[in-house]
């Protein structure tokens, strides 16, 4: 019985909270963490990632990847497999959920602060796209799932990735982990349009989130103010068409009719399936605003919100197979 349990391997589902990068924890998505355990029969790793404003842009997305590296480097005593990986996210995860196999898949950073480096360290990763390479440099690994970083000088190892089929593989310290797919709820996807150009597209102006909370989020995580907020780890909805290229071919998107943030998701459902050719099951939830499926009541459910985590969850059950 114990070899048989040592020997069986986990899906995993690679998960980010909302709160415009600087509000919310890794428990705010418990109702979906605990909707995939039961329908896909995956391990949930939600991110309890840094926030904005001590943490601004790009800490979030790097620790995102801080984590996927620390899950396959650790896959053996945590019964993952690596081969089935997925990524989910909410509202600024949403975000997330796109950014950080961007960044896994992307062009190098300019630079990594001291701060956050370690002695256990940051990589090298090689990225094969068409006949060139690329490489970037990828975060630490945390000491267990929230990020920890010293001051210690980092030193290279070396991490190869490339894309095959529909999925994207990434090998670490010899193991090899494949993205498989990615689910995105209500994402952000393009800060180069500014708070009032999305509000114009909004459908339900007495919906938006407030705008004292908005501009917090905005205010804190957009560090500098110099900010290009044509940055593919920012914005990934006006990345370059070899980096979407080299996303999963399989993600589901789900936005919202009273959303400021509709129509860039639109947008990018159109790119991702006229110009890259990925499958995208694109869901726009009706008459409901931003944020939708969290309730303010934790003990009660909103209606019609399991039903479309439901729909989430067959694809990734179909992802992870």
């Amino acid at each position: 019985m114990h070899k048989k349990q040592k020997d069986k391997r986990y899906p995993v589902v690679v998960n980010f909270h909302g709160g415009g990068f600087t509000l919310g924890t890794a428990h705010d998505d418990a109702r979906w963490s605990w909707t995939v355990v039961d329908e896909v029969g995956a391990v949930v790793v939600s991110v309890d990632y840094r926030l904005a404003p001590e943490h601004p842009f790009p800490t979030a997305v790097e620790d995102g990847v801080d984590a996927i590296l620390y899950l396959a480097r650790h896959a053996d005593e945590l019964l993952l497999d690596v081969d089935r990986i997925a990524v989910s996210g909410f509202s600024s995860g949403g975000n997330m959920s796109f950014t950080v196999p961007l960044r896994l898949q992307g062009e190098m950073l300019e630079t990594l602060s001291p701060s956050t480096t370690s002695s256990a360290a940051a990589a090298a990763v090689v990225v094969a796209m068409s006949s060139s390479t690329t490489n970037f440099l990828a975060p630490p690994p945390p000491s267990g799932l929230a990020t920890a970083h010293s001051n210690a000088t980092s030193r290279v190892s070396p991490i190869s990735t490339q894309k095959d089929g529909t999925t994207v593989g990434i090998s670490s310290g010899g193991r090899e982990l494949k993205l498989r797919g990615l689910v995105a709820f209500y994402p952000s996807t393009d800060y180069t349009q500014t708070r009032e150009q999305r509000r114009q597209t909004c459908s339900r102006a007495d919906q938006q989130l407030p705008a004292i909370f908005i501009e917090l989020f905005d205010e804190s995580y957009l560090q500098p103010p110099t900010l290009d907020k044509t940055n593919p780890f920012l914005s990934p909805g006006v990345a370059p068409a070899h980096m979407l290229a080299a996303l999963p071919d399989d993600i589901v998107l789900f936005t919202c009719e009273w959303d400021m943030l509709l129509a860039e998701g639109e947008r990018l459902r159109d790119r991702l399936r006229g110009e890259m050719g990925k499958n995208v099951s694109y869901h726009m939830v009706p008459g409901v605003p931003h944020g939708w499926d969290k309730a303010p009541n934790p003990l009660r459910e909103i209606p019609g919100v399991r039903e479309h985590y439901l729909t989430a969850c067959r694809e990734l059950k179909r992802m992870l197979a």
